[in-house]
């Protein structure tokens, strides 16, 4: 009933003032659209935005975040007649794009682990993903947001289809540029950071050819070898279930914490492994341990764009007791892991200067809110 609902409103007129945000296949309100939905209002307040969210996530809206509910006659009736559409994934397959459209395709982070069209040779999802369908998808997008010469052209390769490149940093990272002292204050309040405390944010990616989550970190011995004067904020994939939640001393569960961006303004140092957080954290120039004991499966299972050993943001440990000890003999903090983290920074995050939303949005809707003026102007249409 609700699919006929569908084909008989993409029969109407296009609404040419109605934007439609999702993030996360429908999680909630988050990330690169998060940050383009609120330059919008702000530069474009005709716009109508509207953020689709599965009901399990419905609850956690911001008060006047206007949004549906995923699958419902709103639904359907929000995607066939809005003119804009902004995604850090695709939306599904059964999707149709309307002439006169445009998609907005944000990513959710630098690869450094294979993407697109790279993963017909990955050991897990090769085998699971349909490479048909997943161009079909992209052929949607008119416009591919790029953190970084890199990744512009990773995309480029692994998604071979037409749209233009807005080469302009990443709207989730204005926060950073942008947060002030008394905001990282209020945070670390907030979580429950005592003052004087170094919170140490552990932040591990998800590993899709295990069966089920195997911790890389003992979260007790790491705080309890870092000792009171620091906390760990663990903030593990949203893909693992409430089992697998830290409940030991010394360690604040931040898993559920809906913004990953203040997460990071309120640590002192980020350890990670895997993860595309090391990109936007290599923005507030703190330190950056990478802990990847699994360093060679990874690579063979997976896939990397880079040799994290030998290009690190910071310290590389393979041990609990090597991770402790980098803490506390002050190697994370020493010269030689500022210098690497400068690199990085240099590297991947030089376009996170504030702007990137703003951009954006002037690229999309220049007429509205002005050209593609800034520090850096988009890219020009990339052919397939």
């Amino acid at each position: 009933m609700l699919r006929r609902y569908y084909r008989i409103q993409l029969r109407s007129p296009i609404e040419p003032n109605l934007a439609v945000f999702a993030a996360y296949w429908y999680r909630g309100y988050s990330c690169n659209p998060r940050a383009i939905y609120e330059k919008l209002r702000e530069e474009v307040p005709r716009v109508r935005g509207v953020w689709i969210v599965e009901r399990e996530h419905a609850d956690s809206m911001p008060a006047g975040v206007e949004h549906v509910v995923a699958w419902t006659r709103d639904y359907y009736r929000l995607i066939a007649r809005a003119k804009y559409f902004v995604n850090n994934v695709n939306f599904p397959n059964d999707f149709v794009k309307r002439e006169g459209t445009i998609h907005v395709q944000t990513h959710h982070g630098t690869p450094l682990k294979t993407m697109g069209l790279d993963l017909r040779t990955a050991y897990f999802a090769g085998s699971k993903m349909n490479f048909d369908r997943l161009l079909r998808r992209a052929e949607r997008w008119d416009y591919s947001i790029s953190s970084n010469a890199f990744s512009t052209e990773i995309w480029k390769r692994v998604y071979p289809v037409r749209y233009r490149t807005l080469e302009v940093g990443y709207p989730r990272n204005d926060v950073f540029a942008n947060a002030t002292a008394a905001d990282v204050e209020q945070l670390r309040d907030e979580l429950g950071i005592a003052p004087g405390q170094r919170a140490i944010l552990f932040a591990p990616t998800h590993r899709e050819y295990r069966r089920e989550y195997e911790p890389t970190v003992d979260l007790g011995r790491l705080a309890g070898g870092l000792g009171p004067d620091h906390v760990v904020l663990a903030r593990l994939h949203y893909f693992y279930g409430e089992e697998h939640r830290p409940e030991v001393g010394g360690v604040i569960d931040v898993t559920r914490h809906p913004s990953i961006e203040e997460l990071c303004l309120a640590a002192d140092a980020l350890v990670t492994d895997y993860s595309s957080i090391m990109f936007d954290y290599a923005v507030l120039d703190r330190p950056i341990v990478l802990h990847v004991p699994d360093w060679d499966e990874y690579r063979a299972k997976r896939g990397t764009y880079l040799d994290l050993l030998a290009e690190p943001p910071g310290v590389v440990t393979m041990t609990d007791e090597e991770l402790v000890e980098a803490f506390r003999s002050g190697t994370v903090w020493g010269e030689e892991a500022s210098r690497l983290r400068a690199v990085f920074r240099d590297r991947f995050a030089s376009l996170d200067d504030g702007h990137a939303a703003e951009r954006v949005v002037r690229a999309v809707w220049p007429s509205e809110a002005g050209d593609a003026s800034g520090p850096r102007e988009p890219a020009a249409r990339v052919e397939a």
